[in-house]
């Protein structure tokens, strides 16, 4: 089954259609610095104009880029806590447009 909304895909392939926060969080929370680096969430559209990632750094800390074009939205932000950025990216990620969103 594909993604209705949006789908997750992490740097060592794990995949999710539609993840809830708690697996936002979970993927988050399983990065680390052997070959597990970024988490990428897209839109299930065609023609996808935002998306948003999140990437562990050196330090520890986790980069979180979100970027939607159509509202000139760019922000790079650096987090500690996963819960939080869970949480705040499905928040964001309720507010996008979604074309195709079933009915």
């Amino acid at each position: 089954m594909a993604a209705d909304y949006y789908y997750a895909d992490a740097e060592n392939g794990d995949h999710v259609d539609d993840p809830s926060e708690d697996a936002l969080f979970m993927l988050i929370d399983d990065l680390n610095h052997k070959g597990n680096t970024f988490v990428t969430i897209n839109p299930a559209d065609d023609d996808p104009t935002w998306y948003a990632s999140v990437s562990l750094l050196d330090d520890g800390t986790h980069e979180v880029e979100r970027r939607d074009a159509h509202q000139r939205i760019h922000d790079l932000t650096t987090e500690t806590d996963r819960g939080d950025i869970a949480k705040d990216l499905t928040i964001w990620l309720a507010d996008r447009h979604y074309p195709n969103r079933p009915g």
